[in-house]
C-alpha cells in the first residue's frame, strides 16, 4: 500500500546473483575462514607472517575473529542461494576496501611493513568486485 503517494516497496529486495559473483563470494568465504584463524589467538604465526601488530588482549582478536567468521558464513550462504540483498554486499564491500584501507594507511604511516596491506591484498580485490557488481545492479534495477 502507498504511503503518502510513495510506491510500496518490493516485495523482496534480492537480487539474482550472476556465476562470477557467486564464484567470488565462495572464495572470499574460504578467505574469511582464514581471516578468522589469523585473529584467534592461536593465530600469532599467522599474524607474524601478515606483519600484524602483537600483544592484543585474546578477548579481542576472538572479538575481530567471530565477526570475520560470521561474514564468512554468510557469503557462503549467499553464494549458495544464489541472490542477495543489496545491502549486504555494500557491507561486505565497505568492510573488506575499509580493512585494506586501514592496514595501507598504517604502512603509509610507518606504523607496520608493507607486507601489512600486501596480506589484505584479497580484501581489497573481493572489495573493488563486490562494489562494481553493485554499481553494475543498479544501474539495471533503474532500467
Amino acid at each position: 500500500m502507498a504511503v503518502s503517494g510513495r510506491t510500496p516497496l518490493p516485495q523482496s529486495g534480492l537480487l539474482p546473483l550472476p556465476g562470477w559473483m557467486r564464484g567470488a563470494l565462495y572464495a572470499t568465504a574460504v578467505m574469511n575462514v582464514f581471516g578468522f584463524l589469523l585473529f584467534t589467538p592461536w593465530g600469532a604465526p599467522l599474524r607474524a607472517f601478515a606483519d600484524m601488530p602483537t600483544g592484543a588482549h585474546p578477548v579481542y582478536l576472538l572479538t575481530i575473529g567471530v565477526f570475520v567468521l560470521i561474514f564468512g558464513i554468510a557469503y557462503l550462504w549467499t553464494a549458495m542461494v544464489g541472490r542477495t540483498d543489496p545491502l549486504f554486499i555494500a557491507m561486505a564491500a565497505g568492510g573488506k576496501l575499509a580493512f585494506f584501507g586501514l592496514l595501507a594507511a598504517y604502512w603509509l604511516a610507518g606504523e607496520l611493513s608493507m607486507r601489512a596491506p600486501l596480506s589484505a591484498v584479497g580484501d581489497l580485490a573481493f572489495g573493488a568486485l563486490f562494489a562494481a557488481w553493485l554499481l553494475g545492479a543498479g544501474r539495471a534495477a533503474t532500467d
